[in-house]
């Protein structure tokens, strides 16, 4: 331990003892952040009709109501299916973007990165209510085609910060080369630069898929009817009534979430496997 502690922690010769306060602080913050997502957990399993930590009882019940119910089933289906669109719609868009901002010499460009990345700065329930009467013109209100519009305009900027910091990282000169010896510019792009960069590309799909399926503020306006999302839901169980039931789809996202951010670090193994 002593010689851990007087081990450099960094090039620049400072130990692990002298950043020993830092640790701890870190090890607090997580604490803080994860303890109330892990006490959701056992509270999912509980028997009793309301939210109860721990459970004196331990059940599946709330389970099998989510499994058993049309209208969360419906739900649920409505997510994921968004989540998945809002990822394939925005993950190719934003990387091209990424892509054309980090190899334009347009005097304008920083104009352009601030305008792709806007989304971020506007509060949600600006772009809620925007979207809201802006669907009611085009009449797409309470549909699949709306939810996604609006869930890519929210993880667009995402795709774009992500994947244009690994293009920085990324020698162009590379694919300069491929497009000397011939190859038109997206050929060059899809088989040296996409390569390169796809750990980039793969966190960026994760990212837009967890934008979609986590977000309640704009889906509170514009879902609903036939295709209301889980989120939507539950933000609603919780002002009509405390449903246990929330306890246990929270638990499900967790462990989406979960999943999704092991394999995308898997990925990113791999990757670091082959350099």
């Amino acid at each position: 331990m002593r010689n851990w502690l007087k081990s450099p922690a960094t090039d620049t010769q400072v130990t692990h003892g002298q950043r020993l306060w830092l640790y701890v602080f870190a090890v607090i913050v997580m604490i803080l952040l994860v303890t109330p997502t892990l006490i959701v957990i056992p509270m999912s399993f509980s028997d009793s009709q309301y939210l109860e930590f721990p459970p004196e009882v331990w059940s599946t019940r709330w389970y099998d109501n989510f499994f058993g119910s049309s209208e969360w089933m419906q739900a649920a289906r409505t997510s994921f299916q968004t989540a998945f669109l809002t990822m394939i719609v925005a993950t190719p868009i934003g990387v091209l973007a990424a892509y054309g901002l980090h190899s334009s010499r347009f005097a304008f460009v920083r104009l352009a990165f601030v305008l792709m990345i806007t989304p971020m700065m506007v509060p949600l329930v600006l772009v809620a209510i925007g979207a809201f009467y802006a669907y009611v013109k085009l009449n797409i209100l309470y549909t699949i085609t709306g939810l996604v519009l609006a869930h890519t305009v929210l993880a667009l900027p995402l795709v774009v910060i992500v994947t244009g910091s690994a293009l920085k990282g990324y020698d162009m000169s590379q694919e300069q080369a491929a497009r000397s010896l011939g190859a038109p510019r997206w050929k060059a792009f899809l088989t040296v630069t996409l390569p390169q960069i796809r750990f980039a590309v793969v966190t960026s799909a994760l990212l837009a898929f967890l934008t979609s399926f986590d977000e309640v503020v704009v889906a509170m306006f514009i879902s609903g009817g036939d295709n209301p999302t889980l989120t939507r839901n539950m933000f609603n169980a919780l002002r009509d009534q405390i449903d246990p039931t929330i306890a246990a789809i929270s638990t499900i996202m967790i462990l989406v979430t979960t999943v999704m951010m092991v394999l995308v670090q898997v990925f990113g193994q791999d990757k670091k496997s082959t350099e």
